[in-house]
Formats: C-alpha cells, sequence, structure tokens
C-alpha cells in the first residue's frame, strides 16, 4: 500500500477540525506503526474478552493522554482503523471537554431523525448520556462489532452537526461566532462521512 507524505491531522479539541502536516520520520513507517498499533490493541482486548482490558482501553486517553493518541493514529488514513480510532477519542475528548454544549446540540439535533436513531443516546441526552455514548462507543470496539461502532460515532456526528447549523441560526448569535460554527458543523459531517466509510470498509473485509 502507498502513503502519502503529508497527512490531515484533527485538533485534539475538535474532532471536525483537520490541517495538514509533515513528518520528519519515513511517512510509510509512520503508517505502517499506526496500522499495527490500532490491530494490536483492538485484537488483543477481543481475544481477551476482559472487562478490565475493556476498561483500561475506554480511559486510554486518560491514562495516557490525548496527545500521546494523536502521536499514535491522528496521522494516519481517514478509512482505517487507527484513524477511525482517533477520531473517537477525539470526539470523546471534545464531548469531555463541553459536555453541556453538546447535549444542547444534540437536542437540536435529533429531531426524529434516522442518525438520532442509530447514535443511540439515551432520553432525555443529557450531559451525562454523551460522556457516556463515547465510553459504550469505545467499549463496543472490543465487545460489541466494529462496524457499529463506527456507525453509531458516525451518526452521532450527523445529529451534533445539524444541532450545531440550527444554533448558529438563532438570532442571539454574532454572525462571526455563527459561521465558524456553521463551519465546524460541515467539517463534522466529513467525520462522520470519513466513519461511516470505516464502517463500510470493515464490513467488506477491506479496512487498513
Amino acid at each position: 500500500m502507498k502513503y502519502a507524505p503529508r497527512y490531515r491531522r484533527p485538533a485534539y479539541s475538535d474532532p471536525a477540525s483537520f490541517d495538514r502536516r509533515e513528518g520528519g520520520a519515513d511517512p510509510a513507517e509512520i503508517s505502517q506503526a499506526a496500522h499495527d498499533t490500532a490491530h494490536a490493541v483492538i485484537n488483543q482486548g477481543r481475544d481477551a474478552a476482559d472487562p478490565e482490558a475493556t476498561e483500561r482501553f475506554v480511559r486510554l486517553a486518560e491514562t495516557e493522554g490525548i496527545e500521546a493518541i494523536a502521536e499514535l493514529w491522528a496521522h494516519s488514513p481517514a478509512r482505517s482503523l487507527a484513524g477511525a480510532l482517533w477520531r473517537i477519542y477525539a470526539l470523546r475528548a471534545a464531548i469531555q471537554k463541553s459536555p453541556d454544549r453538546m447535549s444542547e446540540y444534540y437536542r437540536l439535533g435529533r429531531s426524529h431523525s434516522a442518525p438520532s436513531a442509530i447514535a443511540g443516546v439515551a432520553e432525555p441526552p443529557t450531559a451525562e448520556e454523551m460522556n457516556r455514548l463515547t465510553d459504550h462507543l469505545l467499549a463496543g470496539m472490543y465487545s460489541g462489532d466494529i462496524d457499529v461502532a463506527f456507525d453509531r460515532a458516525g451518526a452521532f456526528c450527523r445529529v451534533i452537526a445539524r444541532g450545531q447549523a440550527l444554533w448558529a441560526d438563532k438570532t442571539h448569535v454574532e454572525p462571526r461566532d455563527a459561521k465558524t460554527l456553521t463551519d465546524k458543523a460541515n467539517r463534522l459531517i466529513t467525520t462522520a462521512e470519513e466513519l461511516e466509510s470505516s464502517a463500510r470498509a470493515f464490513r467488506n473485509g477491506a479496512l487498513d
């Protein structure tokens, strides 16, 4: 497989924000290391079927730091196990940073849409439920269907993005803030598409 020498990397606080970076090491070696570590972490946990291992996996960003997770996987292709893992961890970090605001976006965006049903957030969608969802998504990587976890994360991103767009339309939002929020919503839709693409690739046996 060929790897491009430049990658998109999400900002730690916003899983929908990506920029370009150049690495000093061999890009092929970086990509291979990301691939190997992602598959090793997931496969080891699924083979062990150990609740304690699952808990460590869920809390990995807290014990090792989100920066360490980024160094492992943030530069990976979007449609890959490592890239999808990074997006879910970055989403979790963003929710933990502003759970109340995220729950407000979710309330606005959920309506009766199919994505909200797929995301599976319990009613009412409180700040606590926002945090609980991403824990369940990560735990599902170990104990459930990986593609379902990706689809649920993508659906969640779509609901949040819709809520952000609706929030931006509120009359009390400053035009500059509204544009920033709309841009974030558009980027979050891209994140949703990438996670959903990873889910399809996994089902087809083509996820790297």
